[in-house]
C-alpha cells in the first residue's frame, strides 16, 4: 500500500518520520510522500538500532562490523581471502584490512600467506575467535529477539518477507538507479 498526497499512514502514526512527512505534505501537498514513509522508517530504524550498539557485542568489545567479519569466517567454515571477507560482509577492502589488523592483534583471527602466490593471504578464526563467536551468537540473537518483541510473530514473518523481497529486488539494481 503506497501513501499518496497526504492520505497515507503519516496522518495516523506518531513516529518521527510521520511528523517529517506531515511537514513535507504541508509544504508540498502535491507530492507523493509514500516512498518517504517507507525509506524514512527503514533508515530511522537502522539508525536507532546502530545507536543501541548491540549490547552483547559491546560487552565483548566488538563492533557490529567486527562481529560480521568473525561471523563470516565462522559460518563459511573455511579460510577466506580478504577480498572474500569484503564480499561476505559488504565492506570495502580498506575497512576489512583495518578490522583484520585489529582482530589479529586481539588474537581472534590469523593470516597466512598463500604458498603459491605470496601476494595472497588467507584469514581464519583462531580457537579464541571461534569460541567468542559461538558464545556471543546466542546472546546476540536473544538481544535481537528482544528488540523485535514489539512485533508479534506474524508481523515479524511478514516484515522479514517484505524486506527480503525489497532487498532481493534492490541488490544489483541500485547502480542503475544512481545514474
Amino acid at each position: 500500500m503506497t501513501a499518496t498526497k497526504g492520505t497515507g499512514a503519516a496522518g495516523e502514526r506518531g513516529d518521527t518520520v510521520a511528523a517529517v512527512v506531515r511537514q513535507w505534505q504541508a509544504v508540498h501537498p502535491d507530492l507523493d510522500t509514500g516512498p518517504m514513509e517507507i525509506i524514512g522508517r527503514v533508515n530511522r530504524c537502522a539508525a536507532l538500532l546502530q545507536q543501541a550498539e548491540d549490547a552483547p557485542l559491546r560487552r565483548a568489545g566488538l563492533s557490529r562490523a567486527e562481529f560480521d567479519l568473525l561471523g563470516a569466517l565462522r559460518r563459511t567454515g573455511h579460510e577466506l581471502t580478504p577480498s572474500e571477507v569484503a564480499r561476505e560482509t559488504f565492506s570495502s577492502g580498506a575497512a576489512v584490512t583495518k578490522r583484520l589488523k585489529q582482530l589479529t592483534e586481539r588474537g581472534l583471527v590469523e593470516r597466512r600467506t598463500d604458498t603459491r602466490d605470496r601476494r595472497v593471504s588467507h584469514v581464519r578464526l583462531t580457537a579464541a575467535g571461534r569460541d567468542l563467536v559461538d558464545t556471543i551468537l546466542p546472546e546476540q540473537l536473544a538481544y535481537e529477539t528482544a528488540v523485535l518483541s514489539a512485533l508479534d510473530d506474524t508481523d515479524q514473518i511478514e516484515l522479514a518477507s517484505l524486506l527480503g523481497d525489497l532487498l532481493g529486488r534492490l541488490e544489483g539494481r541500485l547502480e542503475s538507479l544512481r545514474t
